[in-house]
């Protein structure tokens, strides 16, 4: 196997990995938030940013210097191009968007920080699920 090989099994695997994480996060997750109850609930964002941050921020790293490779590698193809930009929209709606509403969540339980938390992800969702199909055709195409 060579190392352009390698680096789209790795790139596949590490998205395919959010793939999984931002659904269950968008289904099951983010709407269960609500039921936490108030008393304890700002200690439960705190610990849900700092573990969900071990699981995620690995994987992210994986699929941005992956992407940034394949970019190179393969920078006439279409797909790589594409799986780059929604990797970009990615992280500016986690930096700038999710991680401002987790912050007003450490402070107790917000109704509106909550709606808007689960809303916006959509965004984060869609754009892993599509770099998801991009993963796979980029790799098909490779084996």
């Amino acid at each position: 196997m060579n190392v352009l090989t390698l680096t789209l099994f790795v790139y596949t695997a590490a998205t395919l990995a959010m793939c999984g994480v931002i659904w269950f996060v968008q289904i099951v997750h983010y709407p269960l938030f609500q039921r936490v109850g108030t008393s304890g609930f700002s200690e439960y964002e705190v610990s849900h940013e700092r573990l969900t941050s071990f699981v995620v921020m690995p994987l992210m790293l994986i699929e941005a210097g992956t992407a940034i490779g394949l970019t190179v590698w393969l920078s006439t193809r279409p797909l790589v191009w594409w799986g780059l930009a929604l990797l970009l929209v990615i992280w500016v709606s986690t930096f700038a968007v999710q991680a401002p509403q987790h912050k007003r969540l450490e402070g107790g339980f917000d109704a509106v920080a909550h709606r808007l938390l689960i809303r916006t992800n959509w965004l984060r969702t869609i754009a892993w699920s599509v770099r998801g199909a991009i993963a796979l055709g980029l790799l098909r195409g490779a084996i």
